[in-house]
């Protein structure tokens, strides 16, 4: 059952990255967030779950990033570009 569910989680993350790099999909979008918080918190119950700390680390921050833009998202704001 954990098998399936890191894949769910992995399937959903690389599509919405797959998407993006093939510019089907915005960065921004409200699809590509909600595919990368899910998939984020699916990965990150795994890992605990499993005591894998370095992974859990790592999908909380993933979560966290991508809710939080989800929601600025949500309330019309659009999640802050990096200045290059």
């Amino acid at each position: 059952m954990n098998e399936l569910l890191q894949i769910l989680g992995a399937i959903a993350i690389l599509t919405a990255f797959a998407l993006a790099q093939f510019h089907v999909l915005d960065v921004k979008s409200r699809i590509y967030l909600v595919l990368n918080v899910v998939g984020a918190a699916i990965l990150f119950a795994v890992a605990l779950a499993e005591s894998q700390w370095g992974f859990v680390m790592l999908e909380v921050v993933w979560a966290v990033v991508s809710l939080w833009s989800l929601i600025q998202s949500l309330r019309g704001r659009q999640p802050s570009s990096p200045a290059l």
